[in-house]
């Protein structure tokens, strides 16, 4: 009776590998559990309007184009209006700057100029100019909201990018309640989940500190 063929022994499992296996199946839950909880969060910011009495209303700027706001810019300066005209609060706060493709406009000046032409007094209206980003936006903020003693702010801008401006908002101090412009026309879904991509990458990038200026490049935009 012949011997039976010789079988190789199984090689040894390599311990590295079976401890980065479940490395990265925990890194992966992780990521998959921050990302629902990410979408949940804004999701409900941008269908819950918050607007009450308030010391003022602050709208978030978006682009102008030669001196005319944007189809963004203007949704959100027309529900500031409607906040204004329901005696929400006595004050509109405008914020954004403008680039050197601006020819010496700014978003929160363009704001001002139709928050004029709509019916709203020179003195209620505080126009920010300088700041280049929603942190900046909210940075800039803060020190007129101080300066002029206003306490509590219903903040106006899309739905999807609320969720971070109250993260901003409250890093600094400040009592917010977040107010989304109206939708108008249908949004793609393409579209829409581009924009929470957007906010999600830009919120986690915030919590976790990351504030290289390629990412800020990659993020930059008029969705700020």
């Amino acid at each position: 009776m012949s011997p039976p063929p010789y079988q190789r022994p199984p090689a040894p499992r390599s311990p590295g590998r079976g401890l980065f296996r479940r490395v990265f199946g925990l890194a992966l839950l992780v990521a998959l559990g921050w990302g629902a909880w990410l979408i949940a969060e804004i999701h409900k910011t941008a269908t819950e309007d918050q607007a009450r009495a308030a010391d003022a209303i602050v709208v978030f700027g978006a682009a102008e184009y030669s001196g005319r706001p944007s189809p963004v810019l203007h949704a959100r300066l027309d529900h500031a209006v409607s906040l204004y005209n329901k005696q929400i609060a006595p004050v509109i706060i405008t914020l954004g700057g403008g680039g050197d493709k601006d020819s010496g406009r700014s978003e929160g000046g363009v704001a001002r100029d139709y928050l004029l032409a709509n019916g709203v007094p020179y003195d209620k209206i505080i126009a920010e100019t300088r700041s280049f980003d929603t942190e900046q936006q909210v940075a800039r903020l803060a020190v007129i909201a101080r300066a002029n003693g206003l306490q509590r702010l219903v903040v106006v801008s899309d739905g999807t990018h609320l969720f971070r401006i109250r993260y901003l908002c409250e890093e600094q101090g400040l009592d917010v309640y977040t107010s989304p412009r109206p939708l108008y026309g249908n949004i793609s879904d393409q579209d829409l989940s581009r924009r929470y991509f957007h906010e999600m990458v830009s919120y986690t990038s915030l919590r976790m500190h990351l504030h290289a200026s390629w990412l800020r490049l990659w993020l930059a935009g008029k969705a700020n």
